[in-house]
């Protein structure tokens, strides 16, 4: 009894210490911003470009701009839009920030993703890289994509979800 007691205290005091601010599973969160399950797909060998795609909320009473994106992956990190012109489907950078409007969930993935540039190595499913969003009010986020299969259509939830990563604001 004792020695469980004495684990049960060990744990409650590590959860007072731990930063109170921390976004859940693989969420993340930046003054009003919410960020959730930012995601790509793994690659072939040496393929030039990689996705990125998440949902951006802003819970917040104004309305936000996510302005850049870096990472430690790629040579560059581009928001792109895709967008139809003359019958055909055509994808380039976006010409300014992405607006995340006040109580909206911006989707990247509808229309527009992130664009990793000269990847540096191959993304391989179920690995995580680092990126950070800057975001004109809520400021910069450091955020962990989670590497889904080559296949993948939309974020998947996986049995160890709760363990690629969290980020404090």
């Amino acid at each position: 009894m004792g020695l469980k007691l004495l684990c049960c205290a060990a744990l409650l005091l590590a959860g007072t210490l731990a930063p109170t601010t921390w976004a859940t599973a693989h969420d993340f969160k930046a003054g009003s911003i919410e960020i959730e399950h930012p995601w790509s797909r793994a690659t072939p060998p040496g393929a030039p470009v990689a996705g990125g795609y998440m949902e951006i909320k802003n819970v917040g009473g104004e309305a936000d701009r996510l302005v850049s994106v870096t990472s430690d992956i790629s040579a560059r990190a581009e928001l792109h839009e895709s967008t139809m012109t003359d019958g055909m489907m055509r994808m380039r950078p976006m010409s300014g920030p992405l607006d995340i409007p006040t109580g909206q969930t911006v989707k990247i993935g509808d229309g527009n993703h992130i664009m990793f540039v000269k990847p540096m190595r191959t993304l391989r499913k179920g690995e995580t890289f680092n990126a950070t969003l800057t975001f004109e009010k809520a400021g910069a986020v450091e955020i962990k994509f989670l590497v889904q299969g080559m296949g993948s259509r939309e974020a998947e939830e996986t049995p160890d979800h709760g363990t690629h990563g969290t980020a404090a604001p």
